[in-house]
């Protein structure tokens, strides 16, 4: 057997070899929030669909983030698709220290007390029904309890590490 000329020299497993290899992969961007003393969010490029029967999604958050301790907490969670047009918001909800609840962001209470931004691509509400451990994160499950795909639009996408949209 000859290897592959484009297969390279392999890397021995470390978070950098991680971080270098998703590059590469285009995830969709999301912002999960939750409601404790104050709203919290953070953006995620984690969502996956689980199971539509029942309606569940997952996602991941590290704990050493300043949303976790709100998350561990919540019955419930806001999970928002961001529009292609929406590279600023995704920066504030990724970007440590910022005030993500501020004046420049339209959001309001929604069901289960859950804070909902405004003007995404479509929005969940989801009651937490599972955080599982995974080193230095929780993988979050939640069932699906409200929502509204509504505004639709194309999605706003992570790849090469920056904010960016699909091209035709």
């Amino acid at each position: 057997m000859t290897a592959s000329p484009d297969l390279g020299t392999s890397r021995t497993a470390s978070p950098e070899l991680l971080r270098s290899v998703f590059r590469q992969h285009a995830a969709g961007v999301a912002v999960i929030t939750a409601a404790g003393a104050g709203p919290v969010g953070f953006t995620a490029t984690s969502l996956n669909s689980v199971a539509a029967e029942p309606p569940l999604i997952s996602f991941g958050v590290g704990t050493s983030s300043s949303s976790w301790h709100t998350v561990a907490e919540a019955n419930h969670v806001g999970v928002h698709i961001l529009g292609e047009d929406q590279h600023e918001l995704a920066a504030t909800f990724a970007r440590s220290g910022a005030d993500r609840f501020g004046p420049a962001t339209d959001w309001r209470t929604g069901p289960e007390g859950v804070p909902l931004l405004g003007g995404v691509v479509a929005w969940l509400v989801c009651r937490v029904v599972a955080r599982i451990p995974a080193g230095d994160h929780r993988i979050v499950i939640g069932e699906v309890v409200a929502g509204d795909p509504a505004r639709g639009g194309r999605p706003l996408v992570y790849h090469q590490g920056r904010f960016t949209a699909l091209r035709d």
